[in-house]
């Protein structure tokens, strides 16, 4: 049986109104509901456009400049710099698997909690923090070596690419293009 996701409405004056419990909400409800594992689709009351990321994005703003930032302005910079580029889609694609590979090494600390404190850990977070301050030298080499597999695994990608290119575009008389004429020896009359 599959449900269907909540349906959030956006009117013009900026409020949000929640279709199930027919009340206005507050984008620190949304975020509750995005920490209960809640299917939500936010659009707009009047066009139907759906505004969901504009929302999330709102809402991560929000968290930003809440005073524990996740990302540096370093980073962030570097995210800006990767739209309009060719590996833009590459790039997306890249971050969401490396939240997703968080997320399960995150589950499996917290199955460990488990085991160490109890069936529920997470209801007391004074618990899970001594938990994961425990567990912290452990967790930043799994950490460091999550993220050497993962660069390595980008510049493979890369090189992949780079290789593909040079096959494709290698044989094609480009001046200056890396391999352009390589597959020609020496001697070899140019095919008419």
């Amino acid at each position: 049986m599959s449900t269907q996701a909540r349906t959030i409405k956006k009117y013009p004056n900026r409020r949000l109104y929640d279709t199930e419990t027919s009340s206005y909400i507050t984008l620190a409800d949304v975020k509750k509901l995005v920490l209960d594992n809640v299917e939500f689709k936010v659009e707009d009351a009047k066009t139907k456009e759906d505004l969901t990321r504009a929302i999330l994005l709102q809402i991560i703003l929000e968290e930003e400049s809440a005073g524990a930032p996740m990302f540096t302005s370093d980073s962030l910079s570097q995210i800006i710099r990767f739209y309009g580029n060719a590996m833009q889609g590459m790039m997306g694609s890249y971050l969401e698997k490396n939240i997703q590979t968080f997320m399960q090494i995150q589950n499996k600390l917290q199955d460990q909690s488990r085991q160490v404190y109890g069936k529920n850990p997470m209801l007391n977070s004074e618990t899970w923090n001594e938990f994961v301050r425990m567990q912290g030298p452990a967790m930043q080499g799994l950490m460091s070596s999550y993220l050497e597999q993962s660069a390595r695994t980008f510049l493979d990608m890369q090189n992949q690419l780079q290789t593909q290119t040079r096959n494709l575009w290698g044989n094609f008389p480009f001046p200056g293009f890396p391999g352009a004429g390589e597959g020609k020896k020496d001697g070899d009359e140019p095919k008419s």
